[in-house]
Parts: structure tokens; sequence; C-alpha cells
């Protein structure tokens, strides 16, 4: 990709340098959140609401830190980590963030073949196979360069956000219960166990390692590097803001229509069905609709994290869309076998656990050397937040490895 010249960022159009944060928020939208935030609404009511805000107030830290590291030092955050490991630690951190990545890329396309069949009554054999032929449609816009990407991006967020802003109107939520839920408390052990995997469906490594290369690529040249910091946390901001609305949107819906009834709630396919049963109308096909762009838009998303991820660590870039063969072809084999959609989304937040910290604390390190960030480094205060993020997101995550594993 050619070099953007060297201009202050005053004589630049601002919207021209939005875009990044819209493509790291669609990891904050993928089916993993749907299921999560569903059930959460649907077993406590608005009692875990508090959860998705602090992970979100969680998310605007993790992904400006992230697109710090590519703005300032020109480097993303594979290749921060490449340049400080052996070359056999190099392959093993390489291995370990693709497999996390491919693992989280699974769960999206099993998502989006799910909001097919959902939607049109397909069978999920031919439902895999229209949503390969989907995401190669939606990562051929970054062919034509990654605004154009980002901007198609930008759109598909923006119409999941549309569909459950109608749903939230539809349920008509009792707004003192809502105040309700952003108060922090559980209730039991499993409470804790569902926080963990909200925090853990919110949270995802592969949006840290794309979100510095994405600054890298699109701006790392510009010498302005106030300014464009200036205008990448409005883009974080807005990004996460709408990101959080519509987590937070999905537990609001199901703890209206759900919570303390006897309708099943427990997959998304019994979601679907149920708002059909209490709402009828378009709320269900809403529902699907957004679940469907949901998985597209992240998958897509995820084919370019592997991307960035290889070309980081090895220097190594392949076609996009032979990447994006590669990766699909385990979802395929596994909805073509006929293995639960749910469980395989369950068990991707297993691998999604075990890459956090290698991601985060690379990250947190890298900006806060002088080294590499020169006068931009992590001031004590962000240091303190940073590290104190980590270390809840770190303990959320193992407690829900665990559960799920024993």
């Amino acid at each position: 990709m050619a070099s953007q010249p060297i201009v202050p960022v005053e004589r630049l159009k601002k919207r021209h340098y939005i875009g990044p944060a819209f493509v790291a928020a669609v990891a904050y939208l993928d089916p993993g959140n749907f299921a999560t935030n569903m059930t959460a609404g649907a077993q406590y009511g608005f009692l875990l609401l508090w959860v998705i805000v602090a992970a979100n107030l969680m998310a605007v830290m993790i992904q400006t830190l992230s697109a710090k590291l590519g703005l300032v030092s020109n480097t993303s955050l594979a290749e921060v980590i490449r340049d400080e490991l052996s070359p056999v630690m190099r392959i093993i951190y390489w291995a370990q963030a693709e497999l996390v990545a491919m693992a989280t890329d699974l769960a999206e396309f099993v998502g989006a073949a799910l909001g097919f069949n959902l939607l049109f009554g397909i069978d999920l054999k031919i439902a895999a196979l229209l949503t390969a032929v989907a995401s190669f449609i939606i990562l051929g816009f970054e062919r034509k360069g990654l605004r154009h990407f980002e901007a198609v991006i930008g759109a598909l967020v923006l119409v999941i956000a549309l569909a459950f802003a109608i749903q939230v109107i539809e349920v008509k939520p009792v707004l003192r219960d809502v105040a309700g839920g952003l108060i922090p408390g559980f209730s039991g052990t499993s409470s804790i166990v569902l926080a963990a995997g909200m925090l853990g469906a919110t949270v995802m490594p592969h949006a840290i390692y794309l979100h510095s290369d994405l600054t890298k690529r699109r701006m790392g040249t510009i010498a302005d590097k106030k300014g464009l910091l200036r205008i990448q946390k409005m883009d974080i901001w807005a990004a996460m803001l709408i990101a959080g609305a519509v987590n937070g949107a999905m537990l609001v819906i199901a703890a209206t229509v759900f919570f303390g009834t006897s309708q099943q709630a427990e997959t998304l396919e019994s979601i679907f069905h149920g708002l059909g049963t209490s709402l009828g109308g378009a709320a269900p096909y809403l529902f699907g609709g957004a679940l469907l762009i949901s998985g597209l838009a992240s998958s897509s998303v995820g084919t370019m994290s592997g991307d960035a991820i290889m070309r980081g660590f090895l220097k190594m870039e392949i076609p996009i869309f032979l990447r994006r063969s590669v990766t699909m072809l385990p979802a395929i084999i596994l909805l073509l076998s006929g293995f639960d959609p749910t469980r395989a989304l369950i068990w991707s937040q297993v691998a999604l656990s075990f890459g956090i910290p290698f991601a985060l604390i690379p990250l947190i390190r890298a900006t806060s050397s002088e080294r590499i960030m020169g006068k931009y480094k992590n001031r004590p205060l962000t240091k303190g937040a940073a590290w104190t993020i980590v270390s809840i997101v770190i303990i959320f995550n193992v407690y829900l490895l665990v559960d799920l594993l024993f």
C-alpha cells in the first residue's frame, strides 16, 4: 500500500480517518455476544446489564491503546511482539494467535449460517455455502482499499444497531428496571460464570491485533500524531458507544420478553422462535437479520485479523481470498457434520479466553515503553487503569475457562 504524504492533520478531512474503530467494533457484536447477552437477560433479567457497561468501558481503553500503538510507532502489535521473540518462540506465539483468530472466525461463520437458517428456513448445510459466498463478497471491498472496506463494515454495524433499536421500542422496557440493572451485583455462582462469558465475548484478541494494524496502514506515516490521536478517540468512542448500546439492547429485550416466563431462551434458535411467539410481527426477523449481518461482518473482519497476525509475526502475506477459503473450511465441515451450532459458539469462547492475555499484556507493555512510544507512552494513571482492566479480564476468563472445562 502506498505511503501517505506527511502533512498536518488540520489540513486533512477528519472523516477520512474515521473507520478503523468500527471495524474493530464488529468483534464486540459477533454471534457470541448475541448468545451470552440474550441468555443473561433471559435468566437474570436486568441484573447483569452493568457488566455490559463495564466491559464496554474496558473495550474503549483497550482499543485506544491498540490504535495509539499503530499510529505512534508505525508498527502493529504483532510486529512489536515479533521483535522481542526468538525465531522459535515467534512461531509458537504466531500459532496461538492464529488459532484463536480461527476459532473466533469459526463461531462467527456458524452464526451467519444460523442466521440464514432461521430467516429463510434453509438447511444449515446450504446455509454454510451461502455464508461462504457472502463473506467473499464483503471481503472483495478490501481489495478496493481499506476505506471502502471500513465503510461497508460501518454500514453493517449501523444496520445491526437499527434492528435492535426497533426491537427495544417494540418491547417497551420499564426504565426503572433498566436503571436497576446498572447497579453492580450477582445472584449466585452461575451469574458470575455468565458475567465471565459476557466479558469474554466482548474483549477479543483478534480485534486488538487488527486495530493496531489498521491504524498503522492507514495513518502511521502522518506527522501530526496528536491530531490523529484526537480523531481516533472520537472514532473509538463513537464505535464503542454503538456496540455497547446494541449489547445492552440484547439483554434488555431478553429480560423484558423471557425473564420470569416459561419461554425457552437457551439457544439462538429458541430465542428466535420465542420472539416470534411473544412479539410476533417483524421481531424474530429483525433478530435473525441482525444475527446474519453480524456473522458475515465479523467473520470477514476475523479473516483480516488473521492476515494482520501472519503479516506481523512472520512477515508473510497470502491472498485474502485464499485465507478466507482456508479459515472457513473447519466451519463448513462442522456444519456439514451436523454439529450443534450453540456448542460451537461455547467452545470458541474457550479458545478466546486462552488467547486474551497473550494480546493484552504485550499491548500494555508496548504502549508504556518510552523506546516504542516516545512522549506518547502511557501515563502512570493510564498504565494503572490498563493493568487493572487486564487483571479483571484475565481473572474472569480463567474463571470461565475452568467452569467450561470442568
